[in-house]
């Protein structure tokens, strides 16, 4: 692995506009110069300055789209006729060693104030641990038993192993970070009483949890399940020898994946487009997998037998002229993955949390909710998206935060 990722690092061609950082990376981070530091045996300067910039590192290194990000942007691969640098592989040697090594970088002087974050997905570890190395007193507040959100209860450990979120956890304990589990705000503790308890700010990361229907027949069927209930804990359903996974995202290529390896014996994804939207890598795993892609299909029912569909028809403008008429895919199990949505329990129990027309939490552009003091990023906000997308989200609030808390200080301190 050690030999492989510097031959990678030393066909870095060092660009003076480096396309990789400067269009690729959501994150801006800085490419060229991680690999300066580590072919010149600075390799833990590389990992200071990797997580500084972003806290999620070692997991982006693993689960983003790099074909469409960083090394879909370099230059070998684009205009030099050879194979892209596999930066993420760089990272994550990076990255991992440096996670394992060290600390999650040094807390400034304590501060006096707390701040609460609900949801322990890539969104609120990132604000909890840029506040918590800042000097706040963080208390993470999460529904499940560990942290890490749709990282850990959505993406398969064949993709990012566990053993990773656990030394993330780790590492966030000896920085200081509270971390309460099987707690739910909106549950028995509402958002208002972290405010009554002391707390200056709160912030809500708590992700998209609930799946979205495809609003045909036959979905509450025995044998239909949404793909973001089956990700949590596949080892509870019986799927039977032939599954039909319906979409095409990358949380459908991992029920699919998934289910090939609990035993399944044909998995068919079917896709609305003669394309998926999942990233490129991993639409070519799927397939080395042996899942059977099925193009341009519309589901139109899901019957006890499979689902019943129709071959659609497209103009050269990529509009849907016509279906011919459903036809039945005969399947034990069918997986919806359509996308998701946030769930409610938050702000159905505060007042004055406004939501768009999805359910997602209403901010500004800093990521002020509609309630004083409360914040929110990532996919609560935005919709399903990626780690990276998350991640960028919420270093913006981060800085908002700070501005608020800050003046919230120096408020009390002229009083």
């Amino acid at each position: 692995m050690g030999v492989h990722v510097i031959h990678e690092a030393r066909r870095c061609l060092q660009c003076q506009e480096p396309l990789c950082q400067l269009h690729g990376c959501p994150l801006q981070t800085h490419i060229p110069e991680m690999i300066r530091l580590f072919l010149s045996g600075r390799g833990n300067q590389a990992g200071i300055m990797l997580f500084e910039n972003n806290p999620m590192s070692d997991i982006c290194s693993m689960v983003c789209d790099h074909e469409k990000q960083c090394e879909g942007h370099c230059i070998l691969g684009k205009e030099r006729g050879s194979s892209a640098v596999q930066i993420s592989a760089i990272e994550h040697y990076i990255s991992n060693t440096y996670l394992h090594k060290y600390s999650l970088m040094k807390r400034a002087p304590r501060k006096p104030q707390r701040v609460a974050v609900i949801g322990a997905g890539p969104a609120g570890l990132t604000v909890a641990t840029k506040l918590a190395q800042h000097g706040y007193d963080v208390t993470i507040f999460e529904r499940m038993s560990r942290i890490g959100g749709m990282m850990r209860y959505g993406i398969p450990d064949f993709r990012l192993p566990r053993e990773i979120l656990d030394t993330y956890e780790h590492k966030l304990k000896l920085l200081g970070v509270h971390i309460r589990p099987h707690t739910t705000v909106g549950g028995a503790l509402h958002l208002d009483d972290l405010f009554t308890d002391g707390y200056a700010a709160v912030f809500i990361g708590t992700g998209v949890w609930r799946p979205r229907r495809l609003g045909v027949r036959g979905e509450t069927n025995g044998n239909c399940h949404y793909a973001v209930d089956y990700l949590k804990d596949p080892s509870v359903y019986e799927l039977g020898t032939t599954v039909a996974v319906i979409g095409s995202s990358n949380v459908a290529m991992d029920a699919a994946r998934m289910a090939v390896r609990r035993g399944v014996e044909t998995v068919y994804l079917v896709a609305r487009h003669y394309e998926v939207s999942s990233g490129e890598r991993e639409a070519d795993y799927a397939q080395a997998d042996g899942v059977e892609f099925i193009y341009a299909k519309n589901t139109t029912e899901i019957t006890p037998e499979g689902p019943m569909l129709a071959q659609r028809h497209f103009a050269a403008d990529g509009q849907c002229l016509y279906e011919d008429r459903p036809e039945l895919l005969r399947v034990d199990s069918t997986i919806i993955a359509v996308n998701q949505d946030p769930k409610d329990k938050v702000v159905r129990t505060t007042p004055g949390l406004d939501t768009d027309e999805h359910g997602r939490i209403a901010v500004d552009d800093a990521g002020h909710t509609t309630r004083e003091g409360v914040f929110a990023a990532g996919d609560v906000v935005l919709g399903a998206h990626n780690v990276v997308t998350a991640v960028k989200d919420a270093k913006k609030v981060v800085a908002a935060m700070e501005t608020y808390l800050e003046q919230q200080a120096a408020d009390q301190s002229g009083r």
